[in-house]
């Protein structure tokens, strides 16, 4: 059985019966010191920078760099909670259609200038412009009617609906850059190499495997402690660790589940695993009534049939926790801890797939992009296997993945993630499962309806009380199989004063710094 295998994996690579991590022998001592100096900080990650342009680039991309060279009107502090940036503060109509933002005076582009309403308002009409192509694009055409600069300090939003989750939006989605910095370029090209915001840091040097960034000075807000940061992309999860050992870099992203226990008994280093509020599913096409994946009952079948959390115990080295819907309990509203996970029933699971006229099982394709570990679709063939589910796996790069993603060709079954972008449940809920969705491959009118019904309701409770009706059905129905909360883990060297942001995959080295 592959239940039996996976335990005897997990003896091997040290894991408790419990799904806590053993300590494992510490490896050799990282050498000392930082890796240049006191001023700078090396940071190793794992692919090529694609696209420095923020406004159009995807989430899982951009949110390398975002925080370091953009800036945007509000942001999340620590709880993913709105907080005041380049604007001090936002204005709310009656009706609900109408937000108006007062800009902070006085704040300087990376090339001097002063940022006005109307360098807000070219940002928004470059993501709005289909040329460009922008990802953010899906989230604020249907929403935003018109933008109005009444004077330099004063921007105005108007809506073409009530939106409640509108200013997560714009804190999440429109970082702001300057009107008149390279508009004699080709604007896709020129701004994705070398782009140019309010942030702490501002572009030194770029190719697509390094990033040089240097302190702003002028930076409105509080100044960074290091001058200079380093982004080296090392893709071989070897060669980072190995990079942090020898003195090479100072951080590594992207570390191996299974290289967790020991960096984190390995003498100067320490080792964090940082949830990112991103569930880990395995993507469905349950819109398409020729695929087996159309019946309800298959695809609870395949919901039975795995077991998560053996899954989390080995091939996540026990770095996760058992998901039971799409909404992660790491934002601020919406999860509902009440909500079981489906529970490990193979028998249960055959009994559905003959009812669904199955009895047999049937073949399907399992697409995995790079940046997941490949066991998690090997566990998951080798589970359905047991139930008479022939998968064929294929894996592509990253880039041809999300590709293929964002033209519903990864399917019909795809190991994915949602990133937090802006701290609401509308961005998975949304993306994945609304008609409207850039990743919808699913079609449940009531589940529409209540997507619907919770878009114009502003208070968290309300909002919260419907997305956890939502998450409800969508357990209910099987609409994923839902894997596991999702951690990225990191390592650093010992003096390094840093901590990833929970609940978030945004990198945030805006406070980072050096003990004395």
């Amino acid at each position: 059985m592959i239940r039996q295998s996976l335990t005897r994996r997990a003896a091997l690579t040290g894991l408790a019966g419990t799904g806590l991590l053993t300590r494992r022998p510490a490896a050799a001592a990282a050498s000392p010191g930082p890796a240049v100096d006191r001023d700078t900080v090396v940071i190793a990650l794992e692919r090529d920078f694609s696209n420095l342009d923020a406004l159009v680039a995807i989430t899982s991309d951009s949110n390398r760099y975002v925080l370091q060279i953009y800036d945007t009107l509000y942001g999340f502090d620590a709880h993913g909670q709105l907080a005041p940036r380049l604007a001090t503060a936002v204005a709310v109509s009656e009706d609900g259609l109408s937000y108006t933002y007062t800009l902070r005076p006085g704040v300087r582009f990376h090339t001097g200038g002063v940022l006005t309403s109307d360098d807000v308002r070219f940002s928004l009409d470059h993501i709005l412009d289909p040329a460009s192509k922008s990802t953010r694009r899906p989230q604020l055409a249907p929403v935003v009617a018109a933008i109005e600069t009444p004077d330099p300090a004063t921007v105005i939003f108007r809506l073409r609906q009530r939106d409640g989750a509108f200013p997560n939006k714009i804190a999440g989605y429109l970082p702001v850059v300057p009107r008149d910095y390279g508009s004699s370029q080709p604007a896709a090209s020129f701004f994705a190499r070398s782009p140019v915001s309010l942030g702490p840091y501002r572009v030194r040097s770029f190719r697509t495997d390094y990033l040089e960034l240097e302190r702003f000075d002028e930076y409105w807000g509080e100044k960074p402690k290091v001058k200079r940061l380093v982004f080296k992309v090392i893709p071989e999860a070897g060669s980072r660790t190995a990079a942090l050992l020898t003195g090479e870099v100072d951080v590594v992203a992207g570390v191996p589940f299974q290289d967790f226990a020991t960096l984190r008994d390995t003498p100067g280093v320490f080792a964090v695993a940082n949830p990112l509020g991103s569930p880990l599913l395995i993507h469905i096409d349950a819109d398409k009534p020729g695929l087996p994946t159309f019946r309800r009952e298959v695809r609870q079948a395949l919901s039975y049939g795995i077991d998560t959390q053996a899954v989390i115990d080995t091939v996540l080295h026990g770095a996760g926790e058992k998901l039971a819907g799409m909404i992660s309990r790491y934002y601020p509203y919406g999860s509902d801890p009440a909500l079981q996970p489906y529970p490990y029933d193979p028998a249960r699971a055959r009994e559905l797939l003959q009812s669904a006229g199955y009895p047999d099982g049937f073949e399907a394709r399992l697409v995995i992009g790079s940046d997941h570990p490949i066991e998690i679709a090997e566990a998951a063939a080798g589970y359905w296997a047991q139930i008479g589910v022939r998968i064929r796996i294929q894996r592509y790069d990253y880039a041809t993945w999300a590709q293929l993603n964002n033209m519903h060709k990864a399917g019909p079954l795809g190991v994915m993630e949602m990133a937090n972008a802006i701290f609401d449940p509308i961005h998975p809920v949304g993306g994945v499962f609304a008609r409207a969705g850039t990743w919808c491959d699913y079609d449940n009118p009531e589940v529409e309806a209540l997507i619907q019904k919770v878009i114009p309701v502003s208070d968290p409770g309300e909002r919260g009380a419907l997305f956890r009706e939502i998450n409800r059905r969508l357990h209910d129905d099987a609409a994923a199989i839902f894997i596991s909360e999702l951690y990225d883990i990191f390592a650093a060297r010992q003096g390094l004063m840093w901590a990833p942001q929970p609940g978030t995959g945004y990198l945030n080295f805006r406070q980072i710094g050096w003990t004395a």
